[in-house]
């Protein structure tokens, strides 16, 4: 395939923004995107994505972290975007186990060590990557300052009795069927479907540009995860339901959820936030799951908490919105997608 690059007709990215390829520790390619700060003081923000995202989706997104002065580095998850994939059909986003995605962010990190990137580091997850970033919190491997977490994936809605759910899942992939579509599942990524009714935004331009991206850029995309994905997601997931989960972070983490997410379930995340050492919750009024390609009144209050969270924003006076825990935050102390070489059917 030709390497993918940004379709900077859609959103333009940073000068001197260069595509990196990363291997992880199985063999793995990775593509990441390195974005300099404007001042090196400001250190780096590490901008982790959701489930059947890409890097050019976060256009938008590295902008603004670029106008605060801080360095960027994106990635593509593996089996996602512009990532190595673990299946022939390029369509399924894969793993049997997250515990592959900690490999992907250990190898961000160990690349990150390599090129010396500015410090003080800093990380924006969102979704299926705020989850992969809170267990590694947990294990005090992600060696950063801050963790700021949109709509992560503490607990996924997977339809009126979740526990049926998770039977299903797990009897389908003892049957060999973990690399299916899930039941009823296609190829077409979520963002091509109708903007009425979709669950991701209430900002149709920034749905429109998504739109534009998948089609622009059709190898980047997946469509609905496979039966192996739901049953690895549901062991993750259960990991949050331990009252002693996030007993030892040392990260001082803010969490964003939103107020009508459809995808993860915000009441679980809070409370979760509410039992974590040094986690606090916000709830964004009016918000759907994609809190990055909302309106600008939604924006508006998710910046506003990142300004007022992460150490060096450019932006001072900001204050984070209502409403928030009153207890005062602990103090800061390029490659193209491909099939590897074992994938399966």
């Amino acid at each position: 395939m030709t390497p993918t690059q940004p379709n900077r007709d859609i959103l333009e990215l940073p000068m001197h923004s260069a595509f990196a390829e990363i291997i992880a520790d199985d063999g793995l390619r990775l593509r990441a995107l390195v974005v300099p700060g404007i001042s090196a003081a400001k250190g780096t923000v590490f901008l982790v994505q959701g489930r059947a995202e890409f890097i050019e989706k976060y256009f938008e997104t590295i902008t603004r972290l670029n106008a605060r002065g801080f360095g960027v580095l994106a990635f593509d998850w593996r089996g996602q975007g512009g990532s190595a994939r673990q299946l022939v059909d390029p369509r399924k986003g894969h793993v049997e186990d997250f515990e592959d995605y900690l490999l992907d962010l250990r190898a961000i990190f160990a690349f990150a060590t390599e090129r010396d990137l500015p410090k003080p580091w800093n990380i924006l997850a969102h979704s299926m990557g705020g989850a992969i970033v809170l267990e590694a919190l947990s294990r005090g491997l992600a060696p950063v300052g801050r963790a700021l977490l949109s709509s992560p994936m503490v607990e996924f809605k997977a339809g009126p009795v979740p526990v049926l759910a998770r039977a299903l899942a797990r009897f389908l992939c003892s049957l060999g069927l973990s690399t299916r579509f899930v039941p009823g599942g296609t190829p077409l990524p979520i963002g091509l479907k109708p903007f009425q009714d979709n669950p991701l935004t209430s900002d149709s331009r920034r749905y429109l540009i998504f739109q534009g991206q998948l089609k622009a850029m059709p190898d980047l995309a997946i469509g609905d995860p496979t039966l192996g994905w739901v049953d690895a997601a549901f062991d993750a997931t259960a990991r949050f339901r331990d009252q002693d989960f996030g007993a030892t972070n040392r990260v001082p983490t803010l969490i964003l959820t939103a107020a009508l997410d459809e995808i993860v379930n915000s009441a679980a995340t809070e409370a979760l936030a509410a039992r974590m050492r040094g986690a606090h919750a916000v709830r964004i009024s009016g918000a759907r799951h994609e809190l990055m390609i909302e309106t600008d009144a939604i924006q508006s209050q998710v910046w506003a908490a990142f300004d007022a969270f992460i150490p060096g924003s450019d932006l001072p006076g900001s204050t984070l919105p209502e409403p928030v825990s009153s207890q005062e935050l602990p103090a800061l102390q390029a490659p193209t997608p491909d099939n590897s070489a074992n994938a399966k059917a």
